[in-house]
């Protein structure tokens, strides 16, 4: 059985695959990220992971995987293969692909974790057949991944996406990245988990929480989503003006909210539009899989890409 390694590194864990040529994920296991140990710990423990997951394939399927990808956050050069900063996990310009290529003796892609998640959600998941797409994950922060044609695009510099960064409310609160007032200062699960913190008087309640009231008709938590909804259809709308995608994919941990989100944010975004065309606006298919399936993806297809040139004369 023919076989990559999928791997998907977050801020304190890792998940990873061996996945078969047609995406289908043949094992999967999770391991922590060792982050409490350092930078270099971080390193030392996705090398070993995937060395054990590459025994392991070669075990289970008789050969060993033929090629790995792998999906990190911050920024990330994915040409020159270079994890070139991760405030979570302390990185600057790790040359990653070139240490797990050399560790385990194949071909090795590295790609940023949210265009890793939207490449597999474009291409297998809620945006499966549209040519051109945007994936949203709203988490504690908020990114983006804008598909063309099956691919996803990473720009000049590897900050295609971060639509999270768009400037909603001029004059608002500070962001952490130097600007005022942008998008996930306002509509990130870890936005609407402070902002309902605060209203509701309770420093434990989070942003499920206050989908649950606003479900039940409280008028502090309608305020709240409802302040939430609106900036995210402002950030949305610039992004549709742009782009110009056929499906708006929304996903992470605010997109759990089902439709008492997607209800208004799609009403939202209605109002808010006037020659650009609506997309269909839809929740992500593929969970906290997507990563993993999108690395696997990303194996997939620099393993095509190199087969394609060896016979290219």
């Amino acid at each position: 059985m023919r076989h990559v390694i999928a791997l998907d590194v977050g801020g304190t864990g890792m998940k990873a695959a061996l996945a078969g040529p047609d995406g289908e994920l043949l094992h999967q296991a999770r391991r922590a990220t060792g982050r409490e140990r350092g930078p270099e710990a971080v390193v030392e423990s996705i090398l070993d992971f995937a060395a054990e997951l590459r025994a392991y394939g070669a075990e289970r399927f008789g050969e060993p995987a033929v090629a790995a990808g792998v999906a990190v956050p911050g920024i990330v050069d994915e040409e020159r293969g270079v994890a070139a900063y991760s405030a979570n996990l302390g990185w600057r310009d790790v040359p990653l692909r070139d240490l797990l290529a050399d560790r385990l003796g194949v071909p090795v892609a590295l790609g940023h974790d949210v265009r890793t998640g939207g490449l597999a959600e474009g291409r297998i998941g809620a945006g499966k057949g549209a040519d051109r797409f945007l994936f949203v994950p709203l988490g504690t922060g908020i990114a983006g991944a804008i598909g063309i044609a099956g691919r996803v695009e990473s720009g000049a510099h590897g900050f295609a996406g971060e639509i999270g960064h768009i400037v909603v409310r001029p004059g608002g609160s500070p962001c952490p990245c130097g600007q005022v007032g942008c998008l996930e200062r306002y509509a990130s699960a870890a936005a609407v988990s402070e902002a309902w913190a605060a209203a509701s008087g309770d420093p434990e309640a989070d942003a499920a929480d206050c989908a649950k009231a606003v479900a039940s008709d409280d008028p502090n938590a309608v305020r709240v989503w409802r302040e939430a909804v609106d900036a995210l259809a402002d950030g949305l709308v610039t992004a549709l003006t742009l782009l110009d995608p056929r499906t708006l994919i929304i996903g992470g941990g605010l997109a759990e909210a089902g439709e008492t989100l997607f209800t208004p944010l799609r009403e939202a975004v209605q109002r808010r539009i006037t020659f650009q065309k609506l997309p269909n606006i839809v929740p992500a298919a593929l969970g906290d899989s997507a990563g993993c399936l999108g690395a696997g993806l990303m194996a997939w297809d620099l393993l095509n890409h190199t087969d394609r040139t060896e016979v290219t004369p």
